[in-house]
């Protein structure tokens, strides 16, 4: 049976960035002082000071590794992901370098370009020896060689997304060894993987082959064999993973807590239902529309003045929209159509060249100036800054019964821009993509995705083609 190398795999690693530092020093060195400056001063302090203190500091920067994750990587892991994670590891153990050396040890005759290249080439090389171990292990693991053998329990959708997915990363070393399934003929394949038994036959197919893991992946209608199946999977002392088969009652990214020993599943990650997340967004969005009306404020008193002098009604438009926890509210903008009986006013989208919009609602809808008093709308609460766009009662009632997922998107507050919005996604477009985007910033959000969003706004949220 083939084992599971990860741990070595990683203690080897540790050793290897351990021996790293020693040649990355020599290297970063060598360049200080043969290439950028040849003629040393006097006070230049030897290469053996340097290795005396970073033999002290090489525990600290493993250590530092450690809790960055270097070393609990898995099989399925993104390269990428992996060489960001030796960047961030190398500038927090920089950063901890510079200050040991000078406010702890206060050695300042220490090089700081000698410590920057350091901290330079020990990302190189540590960068490197993963690309090229990794790369060398999914070599062979493509080869046939240093594979996982798993045995599937249960045809289901899950069974094929996960065979499907094994299929397309062929670099992970997995070989789906067979199926086992009641319900589906035996010698039945799906792309290699066929069934080989039914689940009577689970306990002897285990015993007379040398399996690596075991992945349950039943249906929902035989989840009633559940306990049964795990209890024979776990004498085996096979590592038994669970595949659950709820993509259809559960589409998206599931989370699990802990209620003193009882787990929970949420159906749904929302970050903003974490307080800390919404007071520091809150704060955010309060800073930004208190800057937002100060900076635009010259604007919108022009176009104030405009809206009142080129058409009659007045300057503000309000308009009820569905906000955070399906809470109707009045939504502000400037004036941009002339005014409306409620039957006008309900019937439908603006289209190009309705009639309704005036000259000016017509320039100020198409650069988004008729939405800036939705900066006051993010003081009182209504709104923030960043979400998806609210939309009226008659549209969320029309909406919820034919788009799947439409209502998630009142989990949070209403935005004045939008992950959507800033991808092209507003006026006359699909609603059923906008959602899409728009559930994938509600599971995904953090401040930094907030920020560039904002970023991308005055490049492509505001001018667009599709609003009329």
């Amino acid at each position: 049976m083939i084992k599971d190398n990860q741990r070595v795999f990683n203690r080897i690693m540790v050793f290897i960035d351990a021996f790293i530092m020693g040649p990355a020093l020599v290297l970063a060195y060598w360049v200080k002082f043969s290439i950028f400056t040849p003629a040393p001063d006097v006070g230049t302090l030897p290469l053996e000071v340097y290795f005396h203190y970073f033999w002290v500091l090489i525990p600290g920067y493993i250590l530092i590794f450690y809790l960055c994750g270097l070393y609990s990587t898995r099989r399925s892991a993104r390269q990428g992901l992996e060489v960001g994670t030796v960047i961030k590891a190398n500038l927090i153990g920089f950063g901890v370098l510079i200050i040991a050396i000078f406010l702890v040890f206060r050695q300042f005759y220490f090089s700081r370009t000698v410590l920057f290249l350091f901290c330079f080439f020990s990302i190189g090389m540590m960068s490197a020896v993963r690309i090229l171990l990794r790369s060398f292990l999914r070599a062979i693991r493509r080869r046939g060689y240093n594979l996982r053998h798993i045995l599937l329990v249960g045809y289901s959708r899950a069974t094929e997304e996960f065979i499907d997915r094994i299929k397309d990363n062929l670099e992970w070393g997995y070989n789906v060894y067979g199926i086992v399934d009641d319900h589906i003929p035996i010698g039945t394949e799906y792309k290699g993987a066929k069934i080989i038994g039914t689940i009577k036959d689970l306990q002897h197919i285990i015993e007379e082959n040398d399996l690596d893991e075991i992945a349950i992946a039943l249906s929902l209608k035989d989840y009633d064999y559940l306990e049964s199946i795990v209890g024979i999977c776990e004498k085996s002392g096979v590592h038994t993973k669970f595949i659950p088969d709820y993509n259809s009652v559960i589409p998206t990214r599931p989370y699990t807590e802990d209620l003193q020993g009882l787990p929970v599943i949420n159906i749904r990650y929302v970050p903003l239902t974490n307080s800390g997340n919404w007071f520091v967004k809150r704060l955010m969005d309060i800073a930004g529309a208190l800057f937002g009306i100060l900076i635009t404020s010259p604007i919108m008193l022009l176009v104030a003045v405009l809206v009142k002098l080129t058409s009659d009604g007045p300057i503000i438009f309000k308009q009820e929209r569905v906000g955070l926890h399906n809470k109707n509210f009045y939504m502000y903008k400037f004036r941009s159509m002339r005014l409306q009986t409620d039957t006008e006013e309900k019937q439908g989208w603006t289209v190009k060249d309705d009639p309704r919009v005036t000259t000016i609602g017509r320039f100020i809808r198409k650069t988004s100036i008729d939405e800036l008093p939705q900066l006051f709308n993010i003081l009182k609460g209504d709104m923030s800054l960043v979400g998806p766009r609210p939309e009226r009662p008659q549209f969320v009632e029309e909406f919820k019964e034919k788009i799947p997922r439409y209502m998630v998107k009142h989990q949070v507050r209403p935005g004045l821009t939008g992950w959507a919005q800033v991808n092209g996604l507003r006026g006359n477009t699909s609603i059923k993509k906008r959602i899409e985007y728009d559930i994938y910033y509600i599971e995904n959000w953090t401040l930094g995705f907030d920020i560039s969003i904002i970023i991308r706004t005055f490049f492509t949220g505001f001018i667009n083609k599709n609003a009329y």
